[in-house]
């Protein structure tokens, strides 16, 4: 399964990327910020993506809405260092397929939550 790690911290992208390798997955690529995950996800088609909800340039939210306007099919798992309490109905209503806790990532976890 091919992911897309979305992160605006390079060092949670790069040990989020070698989690999810040694798990098995087929890490397609890393990016920074919202409008560079929504070109990486038109470019190179992740069956997956890692997508935080704080970019510095617009929420995961929306990049979750706009993603899957774009392609439908596609499988989202948000992650925060907070709680996905603390997020109240917002994960359900991106579309996103679940939330993972950054302390709590694994390629369990992300395959557990793919719809």
């Amino acid at each position: 399964m091919t992911i897309l790690v979305v992160d605006d911290h390079p060092s949670f992208r790069a040990i989020a990327s070698s989690v999810l390798a040694a798990d098995g997955f087929d890490v397609v690529g890393e990016v920074g910020n919202g409008r560079a995950a929504l070109a990486a996800i038109a470019l190179l088609r992740p069956d997956v993506v890692l997508l935080d909800v704080h970019l510095p340039d617009m929420d995961g939210f929306e990049v979750a809405r706009r993603a899957l306007v774009a392609a439908a099919a596609l499988q989202i798992v948000l992650t925060s260092s907070r709680d996905a309490a603390d997020f109240g109905p917002l994960v359900a209503a991106s579309g996103a397929c679940g939330f993972v806790a950054k302390d709590e990532l694994s390629g369990a976890a992300v395959s557990a939550l793919v719809c």
